[in-house]
């Protein structure tokens, strides 16, 4: 979750001069979901609304003076028909190139539903069980080779037709799980004239998993993926941990590849691929206006009004597993339990966003956290006091209410590439609330001098972490929620970007 409705500050400077490392380049982002959407309006015209994405965010500040492109899947008719033109994405008149790649239906269905989520998905945040799921079949085969190959072959295309036609030099940025196979493709379809004028990156936002844990994939899959991301010239992911996965991945699982640890290094078909850690994160300023809003205030009032004088317990989510929802709603009962003289006088709010519903174990899974809700309530609410309170809806706006006043904020997710409400919290809280975060998020390895750490399927370690957070220190909690806010304003989603860039420039490409 994030907001993505600001302008950057013009001419940003990453410790050098940005412009400068990218003077003459042309720049290509790359990635499922294009930075903005496309409707219809009822007099027929064409309405373009600018999406979410931190990437958006980063990349305003540069398009007065860098040539940028961004192709993208095309996900309704309208954009299939659009498919190629600049949008102006700001206020200021900048503009980008927008390709739009018009996949068929049926190889979006097997490239996206089928592939990428969930056999990637939930292989990247280990929620496959190993025992009964999942079962790679004829169908899941079927998927692969005329689906995620077929739809990472028409992205290839559709880049190197750009890279084509720059007359410079060309930055390609991939994005995330969705294009593992692009980087190869791309390589073989450039001739060696193009060849060496491209530098491409790709950015994985979601977790890597531990060796051991590939062998889901049947070798054919694996090698394909690892073969591809080993083309690039710098690979990125979110924390250290998920290069060190990375790299270990590639020794046990890519014959002929030489690995580097100490230099985070690929050696691959005579290709170097460097590999890197940039930690996402959000856009301070934008979420800064959001946080002075009338219409924040207004919710804020409003979530007030269920509050009253206790104290508030927040999170703030998709109802995806690896959230792991569930244990977060039995451990605030468990506090109840062990400290009883808490009931009545603290409250959980959940704002839940509902996701992927069409998918069997999102459904099964949110209406287990409903459950779950429930019997807090059934076992220590009464008719004058509902101990949770579940709100569904995307609603980010209301989310920052919730954010501002919170005593504490629960993030257990199980697996996360980073978690921006991590992030987000502490920005925006005027209680000096306590953050307790799971140590499987990737904002722990940037947050958790400021944090209660957990372990996420540790119910009573997380209960005990509740109540810490509620009795803690006034002192205490002001010096933690200062740590965080500072850690966060440093590194901010401009930094993230910048990091990357600079990594470029140093490593010479």
């Amino acid at each position: 979750m994030s907001v993505e409705n600001s302008e950057i500050a013009e001419n940003p400077l990453c410790g050098n001069d940005l412009e400068a490392i990218l003077a003459g380049r042309s720049l290509i982002i790359v990635s499922n979901r294009g930075p903005a959407g496309f409707t219809q309006a009822e007099d027929g015209s064409t309405l373009i609304h600018r999406s979410g994405g931190g990437l958006v965010t980063a990349l305003l500040g540069l398009a007065q003076n860098v040539n940028i492109t961004w192709i993208a899947s095309a996900l309704n008719d309208i954009e299939k028909e659009w498919q190629s033109g600049k949008i102006n994405l700001g206020n200021n008149g900048r503009t980008i190139d927008l390709h739009l790649v018009p996949l068929d239906e049926q190889v979006y269905d097997g490239y996206y539903n089928i592939i990428s989520n969930p056999l990637l998905w939930f292989l990247q945040h280990s929620m496959w069980d190993f025992i009964s799921s999942p079962n790679i079949t004829q169908a899941t085969w079927q998927a692969w080779n005329e689906g995620y190959v077929a739809a990472n072959h028409q992205f290839a295309q559709a880049v190197a037709r750009q890279v084509r036609t720059d007359t410079g030099r060309t930055l390609v940025m991939l994005q995330d799980y969705h294009l593992y196979l692009v980087p190869r493709m791309l390589r073989k379809m450039l001739h060696r004239t193009s060849r060496s004028k491209v530098t491409l990156t790709h950015f994985v936002h979601i977790p890597w998993p531990c060796p051991e844990d590939l062998h889901i994939l049947p070798p054919g899959m694996r090698q394909a993926i690892l073969e591809s991301l080993t083309a690039v010239d710098v690979l990125g992911f979110q924390t250290r941990k998920d290069v060190l996965n990375f790299l270990r991945s590639v020794e046990s699982h890519l014959p002929g590849a030489s690995v580097s640890y100490k230099n985070r290094r690929v050696r691959y078909r005579n290709r170097v691929c460097q590999v890197r850690d940039f930690p996402i994160s959000i856009d301070v300023v934008a979420l800064k206006q959001l946080d002075q809003s009338e219409e924040t205030l207004q919710q804020r009032l409003q979530l007030e009004e269920i509050v009253k004088d206790e104290q508030l317990i927040v999170r703030v989510d998709r109802t995806d597993p690896s959230k792991n929802i569930v244990r977060g709603f039995q451990a605030y009962g468990d506090m109840l339990e062990l400290h009883p003289e808490l009931i009545g006088k603290v409250k959980f709010i959940a704002l839940l966003v509902p996701s992927r519903l069409e998918v069997d174990e999102y459904r099964d899974y949110h209406d287990k956290l409903m459950a779950a809700a429930g019997w807090v309530n059934s076992q220590f609410g009464n008719s004058e006091w509902e101990p949770v309170r579940v709100i569904l809806g995307e609603n980010y706006t209301r989310a920052v209410a919730a954010l501002q006043i919170y005593d504490v904020l629960l993030v257990n997710s199980i697996a996360d590439g980073m978690n921006l409400v991590a992030k987000e919290g502490p920005v925006v809280n005027q209680k000096d609330g306590v953050l307790v975060l799971s140590e499987l998020t990737g904002a722990r390895e940037q947050l958790e001098s400021g944090a209660l750490v957990i372990s996420p399927c540790d119910i009573y370690a997380t209960a005990e972490a509740l109540y810490q957070a509620l009795t803690m220190p006034a002192d205490e909690r002001h010096s933690r929620a200062v740590k965080l806010r500072r850690i966060v304003e440093e590194n901010d989603i401009n930094a993230w970007f910048c990091s990357q860039i600079n990594e470029i420039s140093r490593l010479g490409y």
